[in-house]
C-alpha cells in the first residue's frame, strides 16, 4: 500500500489570523512638558512660600506701569491707546519682578546644602565650561571647590569657611599653574562673611571679570585639564604636585 502523504496544515494561518485581530501594544507617550502658564504658576507658588512680599511687589509693578501709561494718555489725549500699551507692559514688569525674586528664593532654599556653590555657577551664560562635580573636596569637613572655565580664565568657587578652604585653594592654584601656567586664575568665596560673595551674586561676579582668553583657548584649557585628570591617577605615597602630564596631553596646549 502506497504511503499517502497527508498535506501538513499551514501553521502560519491561525497565527496570522490572531495577529490580524490582536490589538497593537500601546506605546507609552512621553510626558508632556508643562506649558508656559503652568510653569509661571509653579514658580509663583514656590516664590510666594519663600518670599510672601512678591505678591505686593508684582502688583505694585503692574499698577505703576499702568498708572504711568494713563498719565501719558491724559497728557496726549489718547487714553485708550496708551492703556492698551500699558497693560501688557505692566504684565511684563510683574513677570520680571517674579523672575528676580524667584532666583533669590531658589538660592535661599539651597543655601547651606552641599553643592550649593556648584548650583550657583549653573546659571552662567554661554561661553562657560562648568564642572558638575567639585574639583577638590575635603571628605572630613565636606568643604569643596568648584571650577568654571571661561574667557576670563579659570574661576574657582569655594564652599566652606575661608580658613578651611584656604588649603584647598592653594593646592588647586599650584596644580593649575603647572598644567596651564599662562591662564589667569580667579577665586570666588561664597558666603555672607567679609570678602565673601552670596550665592545669588556668584554668577554676576564671574561675568564681570575681564576677558583674557579667546574662545579657542577656553576649549584648549578645558581639554588640557580633562586629559590630565583622566590619565594621571595618583597612587598612594606620590606627591600630586610632582605629577606631570604625558606627551600626548602636552600637545593639547
Amino acid at each position: 500500500m502506497a504511503n499517502s502523504k497527508i498535506p501538513a496544515q499551514d501553521s502560519t494561518e491561525p497565527s496570522s489570523k490572531r495577529r490580524f485581530f490582536n490589538r497593537k501594544p500601546k506605546t507609552e507617550k512621553p510626558a508632556k512638558k508643562p506649558g508656559r502658564i503652568k510653569q509661571i504658576r509653579q514658580v509663583f507658588t514656590m516664590t510666594r512660600k519663600q518670599d510672601p512680599n512678591v505678591v505686593w511687589l508684582m502688583l505694585l509693578a503692574f499698577l505703576g506701569t499702568v498708572a504711568v501709561g494713563l498719565l501719558i494718555g491724559f497728557l496726549i489725549r489718547n487714553v485708550v491707546t496708551l492703556l492698551i500699551i500699558a497693560i501688557p507692559l505692566g504684565i511684563l514688569a510683574a513677570v520680571f519682578i517674579l523672575s528676580r525674586r524667584a532666583e533669590r528664593a531658589a538660592f535661599a532654599q539651597i543655601e547651606g546644602r552641599p553643592g550649593a556653590s556648584g548650583a550657583a555657577l549653573s546659571v552662567l551664560r554661554r561661553g562657560w565650561i562648568l564642572e558638575e562635580q567639585p574639583v577638590s573636596v575635603n571628605p572630613r569637613t565636606q568643604d569643596a571647590v568648584f571650577r568654571a572655565i571661561g574667557r576670563p580664565g579659570i574661576v574657582l568657587v569655594t564652599e566652606g569657611p575661608s580658613h578651611r578652604v584656604r588649603q584647598l585653594i592653594t593646592a588647586e592654584r599650584r596644580k593649575m599653574s603647572r598644567i596651564v601656567p599662562n591662564v589667569p586664575i580667579h577665586v570666588i568665596e561664597t558666603g555672607d562673611g567679609k570678602g565673601q560673595v552670596p550665592l545669588a551674586q556668584v554668577a554676576k561676579k564671574a561675568q564681570k571679570l575681564k576677558n583674557q582668553l579667546q574662545k579657542q583657548e577656553v576649549q584648549a584649557v578645558d581639554k588640557r585639564l580633562k586629559a590630565l585628570g583622566n590619565k594621571l591617577p595618583i597612587p598612594k605615597g606620590i606627591d600630586p604636585y610632582k605629577a606631570r602630564p604625558d606627551r600626548k596631553a602636552s600637545r593639547g596646549r
